[in-house]
Parts: C-alpha cells; structure tokens; sequence
C-alpha cells in the first residue's frame, strides 16, 4: 500500500471514531427542529424616471443575450356600460397596425428578428435578441405610441369576440364564472358587469380610440427592461424612443364596496340538458394587497382548497369521489377581492358535495389547524416564492407591484420571515375574518329539475340566465294532449307547410364562419331523398368530406377514409332530408315529449328523439313560433359525460321556406363554431355523382 492511501486510510478511521459520540446523541425519534427563516436579500432593480413621468426599472442580466421590455399602465378599474368589451377590444387592437405599419408590415418586422411583441388594454410587452434591441423598442414604441385602430381590425376582432361568447354560453364553467362575478360585484361594477352580444355590437371604434386616448400616458405608466443590458444603455434607449410619449391628466374612478349577501342564495341556471353541476361559492372580500392579513390568508385559502392536498380537494376528490377537483381561492385587491370555491360534480351527488363544501369552509374556522398542514402549505408557498426569484423579471416585478400596491419597501425582503411566522392560530383567525359560509352565494350551473329540490336545505333559491340577470323558472305548461308529433308537425308547418317542403327536390347551402382565427366554409348539397355531401374547409382547405347515399356512407378527414358506425350514418341519413324532422315520421323514430323548458330566457318544448341506433337528442321548439331553437346530445369526453348543444336562429324566408341562417355548431365539448348562411340555392341540377 502507498504511503498516500495509508494516511488517506488513517485519517478516514479517525474522523469516523470522532463521530461515533455526536451520532450516538442524535435522537432520530424525533424530526429536527426548523431553522429560522433564510434572510433574503433582494437588490433594489436600478431605475430612472423620464420626464414626461415614465417610471422605469431595469434589471441587468447577461446569462442570456436577450432583453425583454415590459409596459404596465397602473389605471382605476372602468366601468365599460352599454359598450361592455371595447377596453379588451382596444388593447388587442393596439397590436393590428400603426400609423406607419400595417398589421402585415409589423408582423413581418417582428418575425425578421425572431422576436414576440403584444398589447392588452393595461400595456405591451415585446422580447428579442440582445442584437435587436434597438428594433425591438422602435416596433414597441411605434405600438404604444401611435395605433391605427383599423376598421378591418375592429371587425375581425368583433366577430371574434362573438363567436367566442356564443360558446361560452355554452360552456358550463364560463356561465358559472359570468353568473359568480355578476352577484359578487353587482352589474353595475367593473368587476361584475358583463359582456354580450349585444354590447359588442354597441362598441364603436370612437369608443376605442377615446380609451386610449384617456388612459395611455407615460405619467401612469411603468416599465420594466430585464436582460442583456445596463441602466445606461437602457435609459438610451427608453429615451430615445419613448422620450416623446405625452404626458397628460388621467381620470380615477371609485365604485361602491360590494356587500355580501345576509343569507346564503343557492344561485340556479338551468342547463336542462347538464349531466353535471358546476358548483361556486362566492361572495366580495375587502382585502387590499398592502393589509397585514394577506400573507396569513395566503396561507389559510392553501390549506383549505389551494392545492391538491387541501382539505376541499381530499374531501370532495379522495374521500367521497363527487370531482375530479375541487379548489378554492382568496383573492386580495385594491378595490374589492374576493373568495371563491368551486367544482364540477354529477348531478346526482350536487346537494353531498354542497353540504361537504359547507362542511369544509366551517370547519376551517375552528382553532383544528394540525402542525401537518401548516408545515405543508407553509413549505410550498416557500418554494414558490424561491422558484419565483430565479427569474430576473421577478426583480422588477417585486419594485413595480411594492409601488402600485403601496406595499412595505421592505416586503418581499421579509416575505419568507413573515410566512414562517404564521400560526395555526392565526389561520383560524384568518378564516373567521374572511371565510363566511352563511353569507354566500352558491353558483350551481346544472340541470335544476334535477337538483333544485335538493338544494332548497341550503338556502334560499334563485333562477339566473347565462348573464346574471335573475329569471321566472316557471315555465310554461304543456298543453293537455299535445303530442311530440304535434309539436313537430306545427314546426313543419311554421317553416312552410309539408307540401312545399315535399315539393324539394335538391338545396345547395354554403355556411361562412371561424374557428381558432381562422376561416371555416360547409358547403352542403342534398338530393332528396337520401344523398347529401358535406364538404368542410378551414382556411381554403379541405378538412373532412362526410356523404350518404341512400344507405350507403362514407367518410373522410384530410384525405384519410374513416369509419362510418351506425350511430354517424344513422345522423347522415336524418341529415339528408330537406329538414330531419320530416324523417322523425319514420317509424324507425321514437319521439317524447319532455315539456316545456326555457332556451335563452324563452319557453321550449323539449323532444327527445331516439334514432333507429338507440342514440337520443333532444330538440327544442320556440311554445310561441314553433321554430327550431337549439339541439342537444350528450357525448362522452375525458371529464366524463358532457352535453353538446347547437343553437338555431335567424330564420329568413326562401322560396317560400323559412331557413336559419345563424347556426353555433359544437366541434368539441370546448369548442364551438359561429356559422351564418352565405347562400341557400333550391332545386337546382345537382349530378347523382356528386354523391359518389
């Protein structure tokens, strides 16, 4: 053995008989004691102000060649009235074109230097290589500075916007949220009024410009410059290109503090056709980002529903099986926060899970906060924060949110201090000042002839629409003796009669609308009887094919052949006549009438059509036209069984028949497409090949 390892040796043997004591004293019954907080220490971002009152922070960092610009302009909530939507509009369209670019031209400048640049109604950002720097904040400042607001724009984004709120109407969780936001705040709050059709069809582009015009000004506005560049390059720059921003007065707005309910209000929308609930409770927290409370309400809302392993996730997921998840939060603001609980469950366990979130949120109150749960919550948000300062955008995050928000100089320096030093004690008090069950509204988006009568224990009941408004749930009575067949015999008879119906020998109708900012065509040709084509095209090119032939089908997406079962042919085939209601005659057809329902606040007669494959819809026919107004499916998805619904409207006379010509088409549990009727030829030639 060599001298070196026999010393090696020697002294490995002495440090390990030295040890021998000090680990014999170590009792590993016990978890070791934690340290104290670590001290942070944060370095102020350096930071320079311009004349025209422009506040700018810069944080330097050369580990990658990049810099990123970031614009935040600090503004009073606004209250956006008969025009609710256009502060959204403006700042998406702040980013379609300037007065020396269009739309193009500044898409192509951004791609040329691989860079990302956007706008919001409340700032811009915009990142690039260290090299493009000087572009970067030329396009930028050509954005912030001097937007076009072209009309073309406007409209796209208009019919964007409405076709985005068409499928929210369906979508369970959003009618939920726009429900939950309109009673927490009132509709008469920024926070709580809601954007429809009808007040997107208000907006204006004077309406647009007048915001920016207002609210755009460097006094109240801050900016960020992270990256690949030092304080004295980056006030060069911002100079340079922002230094002729104008300064000006800006209006502040102050709105009426919310109040909670006095007693708990079981909010109903009825979704007739749900096979699940949408559950929210909710109300208005006063709770401003600079109060004393909000770090110990951080960590109270994380042990009750702010991660998987909360008490209302366990409770409601891993015990009891009703969801997928069940999450809550607290959420702190300078004008008005607020608490919010929620989950989806099935509709025949709605009233359990109810009465488990109830259960949770007073049972949180009690001083049964464990050592478990405090340790846990607090080590998360603790390596969360730690996670956070490992980006260089924190820096000047933490510098802009202490100014905006008033908060302590101090505060993020002692964050991690101050966490560690909540008690359970101090949650239970949390939770008493700002958790309140028995003053709350519970939001259920579900189908209410299900669930309703179970909900009664809970609280006092109320009906809603998808925007808030409260409504009559009494619906209607079905007349004594109608039939199914009636009510699709007086639909027949609304859109022209059987015998001009009968008189069709083929109809050609083309369809125009958009999915996911891109253009979407149906052309759709039937031969009556039996033979339809469906040809669907997305940004001029072909998508799918789908085509019947008296019995025979055949399908195709992209080119590729697809399998046709009895459930899609049996669609087909109802499909390939003039209307499907004049197949239901078929005895192949089972039809019930349901009752009467309401679709978008007016009274319905609900079909339940079962095909010759024992698949049913549902239809629902207006008590008052007798027109088709929406149909319904359920289809199975990843989160379980979800209802698909069309909605029918706009009838216009042709050749004597009333057709619709707005149609909002399902194409996925999420997604839905707007469609309107370009043109609707009837009898016109149409070749037996054609459906080939």
């Amino acid at each position: 053995m060599k001298t070196n390892d026999i010393k090696q040796g020697l002294l490995l043997l002495l440090l390990s008989v030295l040890m021998v004591p000090a680990v014999a004293q170590v009792d590993r019954s016990k978890l070791p004691e934690p340290g104290p907080a670590p001290e942070i220490q944060i370095e102020n971002p350096d930071s320079f102000t311009l004349e025209n009152g422009l506040k700018v922070y810069v944080v330097e960092n050369d580990k990658l060649p990049t810099v990123t610009i970031s614009l935040t302009i600090d503004r009073d909530p606004i209250l956006e009235g008969e025009m609710a939507g256009y502060v959204s509009i403006a700042g998406q369209l702040m980013r379609n074109g300037t007065e020396n670019r269009t739309k193009e031209e500044l898409d192509r400048e951004v791609d040329f230097i691989g860079a990302s640049l956007g706008t919001s109604s409340a700032g811009a950002y915009g990142s690039s290589l260290k090299r493009h720097v000087e572009t970067l904040a030329e396009l930028l400042a050509d954005v912030v500075m001097h937007p076009s607001f072209p009309e073309e724009e406007f409209e796209k984004i208009r019919k964007q916007t409405l076709s985005g709120l068409a499928q929210s109407k369906e979508d369970a969780d959003a009618i939920a949220s726009n429900v939950s936001l309109a009673l927490t705040y009132g509709k008469s709050h920024p926070y709580g009024e809601q954007v429809t059709e009808e007040t997107v069809n208000n907006i204006t582009l004077d309406k647009i410009k007048e915001y920016y015009q207002t609210y755009f000004k460097p006094n109240i506005a801050y900016m960020a410059v992270v990256g690949d560049i030092s304080k004295k390059e980056a006030e060069k720059l911002v100079s340079e290109y922002f230094g002729d921003w104008k300064a000006g007065d800006v209006p502040t707005h102050t709105y009426e503090k919310p109040d909670s309910p006095e007693e708990v209000i079981i909010a109903m929308v009825d979704r007739p056709q749900a096979v699940q609930s949408v559950i929210n409770v909710t109300y208005p927290v006063e709770l401003a980002p600079n109060n004393p409370d909000v770090i110990k309400t951080r960590v109270m809302n994380q042990i009750l529903g702010g991660a998987f392993s909360s008490r209302l996730n366990m409770n409601l997921r891993e015990d009891h099986g009703y969801t997928y998840g069940a999450r809550s939060s607290l959420s702190d603001d300078r004008v008005i926060g607020r608490f919010s609980a929620s989950a989806s469950v099935r509709n025949e366990v709605t009233d359990s899970a109810v009465a488990e979130f109830m259960h949770e949120l007073k049972d949180i109150r009690s001083n049964n906060i464990t050592d478990d749960e405090l340790d846990l919550a607090r080590n998360y948000m603790s390596g969360s924060f730690a996670r956070s300062l490992e980006s260089a955008q924190t820096k000047a995050s933490f510098a802009i949110n202490t100014a905006i928000e008033d908060l302590p100089e101090d505060y993020y320096a002692n964050y991690l201090k101050n966490l560690a030093s909540v008690s359970g004690e101090d949650v239970s008090a949390m939770a008493n000042s700002y958790v309140h069950p028995d003053k709350a509204y519970v939001v259920v988006v579900g189908k209410a002839s299900e669930v309703a009568p179970k909900l009664e224990q809970f609280g006092t009941i109320k009906y809603f629409d998808v925007y808030g408004n409260e409504v009559d749930p009494s619906s209607a009575a079905v007349p004594e003796g109608l039939t199914a067949q009636q009510v699709i015999d007086d639909y027949l008879q609304a859109i022209g009669g059987k015998d001009k119906l009968n008189a069709i020998e083929t109809i050609h109708t083309t369809y125009s609308g958009s999915v996911m900012g891109q253009t979407l065509e149906i052309d759709q040709k039937k031969k009556i009887p039996g033979k339809l084509l469906v040809i669907t095209r997305v940004g001029g090119n072909e998508m799918s094919r789908q085509m019947y032939n008296n019995g025979e089908a055949a399908m195709s997406q992209m080119g590729n052949s697809m399998t046709v079962n009895e459930e899609i042919k049996a669609n087909l085939k109802a499909e390939a006549y003039v209307v499907s209601e004049l197949g239901f005659m078929d005895n192949e057809y089972e039809l019930e009438l349901q009752g009467v329902e309401k679709v978008d606040g007016k009274d319905a007669y609900a079909v339940a059509i079962t095909d010759p494959t024992g698949n049913t819809s549902v239809s629902y026919y207006d008590v008052e036209t007798a027109l088709k107004v929406q149909s319904s499916r359920t289809v199975q998805s990843p989160q379980g069984e979800m209802t698909m619904s069309t909605s029918i409207g706009d009838y216009k006379e042709v050749d004597g028949i009333m057709f619709p010509h707005s149609i909002s088409v399902p194409l996925s549990p999420q997604m839905k497409a707007s469609l309107n009727v370009q043109e609707i030829t009837i009898n016109e030639p149409i070749e037996d090949s054609v459906f080939e």
